[in-house]
């Protein structure tokens, strides 16, 4: 009896058991998906973003390129996703999108401005970068110096955008502050306007500034708005925070390994201090000199798979797209090449299109001859800087950068040491000897930089001819639509 009372005992704690088992496996069954979970069951990610140089773009052959294309694709390959980018041209548009789970986008990232207006909207990660708001006025006018020389004028802003948040708080302590929220352009287009006078002043973060103030050789900074702002991508606020914690750590990571760093370098490390004077010459010198030019360098870019800016902003560098450019040392033409350079390429450095095409041949030569382990866009700044001090030096470069315990392979590590060959202690272990260093330093800085230009001005020129095209389709079609009315109609 003792006995079968033990067996019913354990029988009856077995089935309890397998009850709670069964109960437990049912709620795990039942619990929802997580965000993190959902993503990668869809195989894609959904980002809100901006189309602009310092968010994403395509590049010359079409493919999406950019600051913050290039962070967004790597967390998307961690995650093993397909990124998909969604271009949302209103801010306040983009965040409420953003704060609508219909949507089904993940998270935005724009450039975003950490503000406490926003964060009582959104959940910021750990930033990746710093900007200030700038004032830009036109040159010739009167330079405002501070926030109340701005009272009495319109100053224009992005709707929805953290500089109108900055306007609005300052407005307690100037209530003559006026300003005016454009809907539908990004900062260069405000720009643009105050270089047309449409506006006294515009206010743009300093780094989209920076990138194509060139473009607009008649405006400047006035002052600094604010200071030094964080920059994130913005999460909607949720009690599940998967995909939110997945990209915080990220973030954190790419912050540390020197991810972002490599990205500030490729796309804002051709920014350079180009004046007033510098950018206006350049913009008149684009007009007036780079069309007789263009054809011939896009021919030749085309046959040797080079990017036309590229060899128009080398020979900007090189000779002002003066085809008669002659230096002290003895270099000619549009490229300024040497006379044995000349005569090894079989060229006549003094006739335009002969000069492109040998700069174009000199320049892919010297890009072949560098170790195959480095890579784009390293292996053309490197080229860019041997075309101008030559060869024996970049690798003496090299050989220093090698030594010093940094990357021979990387252009941020060589530029670093490239100076090094103008000192003694160092340019006397050398195998080619004394060098000017610094000066392809600022050489590849410059090409960069006006490369940069060249190939933003292309974009600007492309949808504005686009814009005109359908305009004038439009009309087309309109009076089309009106003729073969007046046709149709009966007559009186």
């Amino acid at each position: 009896m003792m006995m079968r009372s033990r067996v019913l005992r354990y029988v009856r704690r077995l089935l309890k058991g397998l009850a709670m088992s069964c109960c437990a496996s049912l709620l795990v069954a039942s619990k929802a998906p997580s965000t993190l979970e959902r993503i990668k069951a869809s195989g894609e990610l959904v980002v809100l973003s901006q189309n602009g140089p310092t968010t994403y773009y395509e590049d010359a052959s079409g493919a999406p390129t950019g600051f913050e294309y290039g962070m967004l694709r790597a967390f998307a390959e961690e995650l093993g996703v397909k990124l998909v980018i969604r271009d949302v041209h209103d801010l306040d548009d983009m965040f409420e999108r953003l704060r609508d789970p219909e949507e089904g986008a993940h998270f935005a990232a724009a450039g975003l401005t950490v503000t406490p207006e926003r964060r009582e909207q959104v959940r910021f990660a750990p930033s990746y970068f710093e900007i200030r708001q700038q004032v830009i006025y036109r040159v010739g006018e009167q330079r405002p110096r501070r926030t109340s020389d701005l009272e009495g004028k319109t100053v224009a802003v992005i709707a929805g955008s953290a500089h109108a948040e900055e306007l609005k708080k300052l407005s307690q302590r100037y209530p003559l502050l006026d300003w005016e929220e454009v809907s539908d352009v990004d900062a260069m287009e405000l720009v643009e306007m105050v270089q047309q006078g449409k506006y006294s002043y515009a206010v743009v973060d300093s780094n989209a500034y920076a990138v194509h103030r060139g473009l607009y050789p008649n405006t400047a900074v006035a002052f600094n708005l604010t200071q030094f702002q964080p920059v994130s991508w913005a999460f909607p606020k949720s009690d599940d925070d998967s995909l939110y914690q997945s990209a915080r750590l990220f973030m954190l990571r790419a912050n540390t390994n020197g991810m972002i760093a490599q990205l500030r370098e490729e796309f804002f490390g051709h920014v350079s201090d180009l004046n007033v004077g510098g950018a206006q010459a350049f913009a008149k010198r684009s007009r007036e000199r780079l069309p007789k030019w263009r054809g011939a360098m896009q021919k030749v870019a085309d046959q040797h798979n080079l990017d036309w800016h590229l060899l128009a902003a080398l020979s900007y560098q090189e000779s002002y797209w003066n085809p008669r450019a002659r230096s002290r040392t003895g270099v000619r033409g549009l490229m300024m090449l040497t006379l044995n350079t000349a005569k090894d390429l079989g060229v006549n450095r003094l006739n335009p299109e002969e000069s492109i095409e040998g700069g174009a041949r000199y320049i892919v030569q010297i890009r072949n001859k560098l170790p195959e382990r480095i890579r784009e866009p390293d292996r053309t700044w490197m080229a860019l800087a041997a075309y101008n001090v030559g060869y024996g030096h970049l690798e003496d470069a090299r050989v220093l950068t090698e030594r010093m315990g940094r990357n021979p392979d990387l252009w941020p590590d060589v530029r670093d040491h490239l100076p090094l060959l103008a000192k003694r202690q160092y340019y006397k272990t050398t195998k080619h000897g004394y060098a000017r260093g610094w000066e392809p330093v600022t050489y590849v800085q410059n090409i960069r930089h006006y490369q940069a230009l060249l190939s933003w001005s292309s974009r600007i020129e492309e949808q504005r001819l686009a814009a005109a095209n359908d305009e004038n389709r439009e009309i087309l079609a309109n009076g089309s639509a009106i003729e073969a009315e007046a046709s149709a109609a009966p007559a009186l």
